[in-house]
């Protein structure tokens, strides 16, 4: 998988990780992907029901050393 942009928000929490993964969102390209690392265990349903409502699709995250990663595909 290509990723086009990697976001850093480890050690933030609700809802920082939501405002700063719209606002890289923002500066991609259609079809460009986003790859959101974070520690805040509530992201995963945040950025789950965040990337449907904005029709954004989520191809993948994964949970590896207390670090959620996910890669966000721009509508």
């Amino acid at each position: 998988m290509q990723v086009n942009q990697v976001l850093d928000v480890k050690g933030l929490a609700c809802p920082m990780p939501i405002v700063r993964t719209k606002k890289a969102m923002n500066a991609l390209e259609s079809g460009q992907v986003l790859e959101v690392q974070t520690t805040d265990k509530g992201a995963l349903a945040d950025l789950t029901a965040w990337s449907a409502a904005a029709g954004h699709t989520l191809l993948e995250h994964k949970d590896e050393a207390n670090i959620l990663t996910f890669y966000i595909k721009k509508a």
